[in-house]
């Protein structure tokens, strides 16, 4: 597999499957620019630093990428947080934290995005919170995810220049759900009908697929329910 000449904006690029995906990306001979707000990585990546919830930072990240590089062909969005707690230990101002985050950021960068892309491709991370396998410590991560799906189907027929995309999966081995009380990570896992965690690996190569592969369709939401599968 030959990328060289794409050049792919990666929204998050210091979380687990951001550093995955880039060194997947720049193997296969991608111009890899990142994005990063609180933790710069480590790693030898083209950075910017963007909070993506405001946005006139978002509207000048993607003004001085096109500036320097002249295109850009792919963004990717993997910025997102999540508060969990019970419903009565929640309060509105953390419940719209987590939606000014997940689904305004996302926003922001699908708008400014498209106005700097003649065409390409925009990959949004959703998970199957937001459809299938509902968890109300998560509620409002739940809601944000269930918002990007919806966003995405709509922007998909809005901007018919752009293919948009969104991946959605369950539980993810990442360095945080490692964290995670391993009883409680279970039980959910078995709620859920998830037999073993989903690599970081797999997700980075279903994003490389909505990439290369021309037969997912603009406004499909591509749902990994299993490690296993």
């Amino acid at each position: 597999m030959d990328l060289s000449g794409i050049v792919v904006l990666i929204i998050g690029i210091s979380n687990d499957i951001g550093k995955t995906l880039a060194n997947i990306l720049i193997k296969y001979q991608a111009t890899v620019i990142g994005t990063y707000y609180k933790h710069k990585p480590k790693e030898d990546f083209i950075l910017f630093n963007c909070d993506i919830t405001k946005e006139k930072e978002v509207k000048n990240l993607f003004l001085e990428i096109k500036e320097k590089y002249s295109k850009i062909d792919v963004v990717v969005n993997l910025v997102g947080i999540d508060i969990s707690n019970d419903l009565y230990e929640k309060d509105n101002a953390e419940f719209m934290q987590v939606l000014k985050v997940n689904l305004g950021g996302t926003f922001n960068v699908c708008k400014y995005a498209s106005l700097n892309m003649n065409k390409g491709i925009i990959i949004n991370m959703s998970s199957l919170d937001g459809s299938e396998t509902y968890n109300p410590l998560s509620l409002d991560y739940g809601a944000s995810k269930a918002g990007i799906d919806n966003l995405t189907k709509n922007l998909a027929l809005r901007l018919p220049n752009l293919k948009i995309c969104a991946v959605a999966p369950n539980w993810v081995d990442t360095l945080s759900v490692r964290k995670m009380d391993p009883k409680y990570l279970k039980s959910e896992m078995e709620r859920v009908e998830q037999h073993k965690l989903i690599s970081k690996e797999s997700v980075a190569l279903k994003i490389i697929e909505i990439i290369i592969n021309d037969d997912i369709r603009s406004g499909t939401i591509c749902k990994m329910r299993d490690g296993n599968e």
